[in-house]
């Protein structure tokens, strides 16, 4: 990619972040009677349902305070920023220190799920919130919820999730994946360079050859059935680029060049050879996935995708990376992107034709588009001499 080109890209994700995505999220989600932020946003941005998703309020706390925090220090992001982590302060946590997934515009709680993840991205939130007020507590009671998460993730029976004698023990790819990335960002003070080392095992058990398995047992055994055979490829390519990140900070060579082949090899794997995209689900034996939705394209896979081959590419100069980074490049902005209402659609068939004509949803809101555009914008503004 010579400098034209680099720069030619460079201005269109900035384009693209600061004139079309964050102006949707800063015009329409705003609860401006009950404070707090609506995720449930249609085309246009209309609210259609008043239901706030706690682990989505979260994440746009958490894009908001990094965007204030680490390129410009806008009032109106701050301001966006404080009246979610206000709301989630009110209404997010129970007594025990679990937070609601689901609650009411008033901040009634509606759904409890029985996983880890809620929890992981209200303690990402409040720490990056934290930093961007220069407010101690905020960032100890953010690394205490770190340490409650860790001591959960591994037995969610401590989460009221029952273990069933008839269920083969299993792990998944999500949770050391979530516990690698909530070191990363919100234990920067703290030497946890034991619990990095245990989650770059336990994120190796999953890797097969050139396949990363969702479950596996929790030696790295692969397990027998449909969920045996799974592999998500976008999130084996977050899970790609977050062990990257890692382990250049401890200066791991091995793990980096593991991590590039795992971003490597699930493009080749989720890549839908006859209508383009990367599929949501994969059976690595050919079987047809027993996920309803396996064959449709996801807005994060892609997302997740433009940065891990983009990052390849600009430590390796590797042309292949370059050239799966176009692919996923192109397939994005000729089906997700929206030129009339800014922001993504989320959900599109195989054949890439729009299923869900909304903005925002249960499970997408203001983070995997804006920050998968900010960390590529990022890189190109400091592009590597050797990628050149």
């Amino acid at each position: 990619m010579n400098r034209q080109a680099r720069d030619k890209l460079r201005l269109r994700y900035e384009q693209e972040l600061f004139e079309r995505v964050l102006p949707f999220w800063e015009q329409h989600s705003l609860d401006l009677k009950y404070g707090g932020l609506f995720n449930n946003l249609d085309r246009d941005g209309t609210v259609y349902d008043t239901t706030k998703h706690m682990w989505l309020l979260a994440r746009q706390v958490w894009m908001f305070s990094k965007l204030y925090r680490m390129v410009e220090p806008r009032q109106s992001w701050l301001s966006i920023a404080e009246s979610g982590m206000t709301f989630l302060a009110k209404h997010a946590l129970r007594p025990d220190g679990r937070v609601f997934f689901a609650v009411a515009r008033n901040g009634q709680p509606i759904y409890q799920q029985r996983k880890i993840f809620s929890e992981c991205f209200y303690a990402l939130a409040l720490a990056e919130y934290a930093r961007a007020i220069d407010h101690t507590e905020h960032l100890e009671e953010a690394m205490r919820m770190v340490e409650r998460i860790w001591d959960w993730a591994y037995d969610w029976s401590k989460v009221n999730r029952p273990s069933l004698s008839g269920a083969a023990p299993a792990q998944m790819l999500a949770v050391p994946l979530m516990l690698l990335h909530l070191i990363d960002e919100v234990m920067i003070s703290t030497d946890c360079s034991s619990e990095i080392n245990d989650c770059f095992k336990r994120i190796a058990l999953h890797v097969h050859g050139n396949h990363t398995f969702e479950y596996v047992s929790p030696d790295g055994h692969r397990l027998d059935g449909p969920n045996g055979r799974l592999i998500n490829p976008g999130h084996v390519i977050e899970a790609g680029w977050f062990l990257q990140k890692a382990a250049t900070k401890v200066g791991d060579s091995s793990m980096i060049e593991f991590s590039r082949s795992m971003i490597r090899n699930s493009q080749s794997v989720g890549w839908d050879d006859v209508h383009g995209g990367l599929y949501y689900f994969v059976d690595a034996e050919g079987f047809s996935p027993v996920q309803l939705e396996w064959s449709m394209k996801l807005w994060w896979p892609h997302c997740e995708a433009l940065y891990a081959h983009l990052l390849n590419y600009a430590n390796t100069s590797d042309s292949k990376d370059l050239v799966s980074f176009q692919k996923i490049d192109d397939y994005v902005f000729s089906h997700f992107v929206d030129p009339e209402y800014g922001e993504w659609y989320g959900y599109c068939d195989r054949e890439g034709r729009v299923t869900h004509r909304f903005k925002g949803g249960p499970y997408k809101g203001c983070f995997h588009v804006p920050r998968a555009l900010l960390l590529c914008w990022q890189l190109l503004q400091h592009w590597p001499l050797s990628a050149d």
